[in-house]
């Protein structure tokens, strides 16, 4: 295995750089409603969305005490049921396991491969840990080492997440490099030393005129032929 002189490790957010999650949540929907059309599909999808992100919030601000991804999740669901009517709780819980049942971008295997065979790729994930076994699992992705923000009882953007992957990397923050296709993941590992690249996705959050990341890709491959190059 060889790798760039000045990277021991690369970091990988999951949900949305590698994997398409609000596809999977839209598939749910619309397996528990056949009929449903795609503007309805959208607010349905925005509304779990939304709530997620809400909760992830309150999470950080110590509003509310720590509850993992899977738990959000099935909150979640069951908002979005309710709104579109569905009572039953088996189509509840399958409508939240859609969040896990998560499609890999097209070049995101091939990909990862290619960037495993010269460095070692941890994923860093505000999912819990027995849905990244899941969607690990579904999309077909090979890691080295899979971390939840479980560990930390918070959620990305918050320190302690990033904490996790450089504590377990042995090195220091400079030396990992964070690859996410929301450039407030990236803000997140920034703060914390590390390096940063930016891949665009098409449900990612991209960058402003104000960030500066170190390297930025329009694929994940483009990242991949970048990385092994040097």
């Amino acid at each position: 295995m060889t790798a760039r002189p000045d990277i021991d490790l690369v970091v990988f957010d999951i949900l949305g750089t590698m994997v398409d999650e609000p596809g999977g949540i839209r598939r749910g929907l619309r397996t528990a409603l056949p009929d449903i059309d795609d503007a309805r599909t959208t607010e349905l999808v925005e509304a779990w969305q939304r709530h997620v992100e809400e909760q992830r919030q309150q999470i950080l601000a110590g509003r509310r005490l720590y509850a993992n991804g899977t738990v959000i999740d099935l909150e979640a669901a069951t908002r979005v049921a309710a709104d579109a009517g569905i009572s039953d709780p088996d189509a509840i819980r399958a409508l939240a396991a859609a969040g896990q049942r998560l499609e890999p971008w097209p070049d995101t295997v091939r990909a990862l491969d290619r960037i495993a065979a010269h460095f070692p790729v941890v994923g860093l994930s505000n999912a819990s840990h027995s849905a990244l076994t899941r969607i690990s699992a579904y999309a077909g992705l090979r890691w080295h080492q899979v971390l939840s923000a479980e560990d930390a009882q918070a959620y990305k953007p918050h320190p302690d997440v990033y904490g996790l992957a450089i504590a377990n990397a042995g090195s220091s923050p400079d030396r990992l490099l964070m690859v996410a296709a929301h450039a407030w993941d990236l803000r997140g590992a920034q703060a914390t030393g590390m390096r940063t690249a930016y891949v665009e996705r098409p449900v990612g959050d991209p960058p402003t005129a104000t960030d500066s990341f170190d390297l930025a890709a329009t694929s994940l491959d483009d990242l991949a032929a970048t990385l092994t190059a040097l």
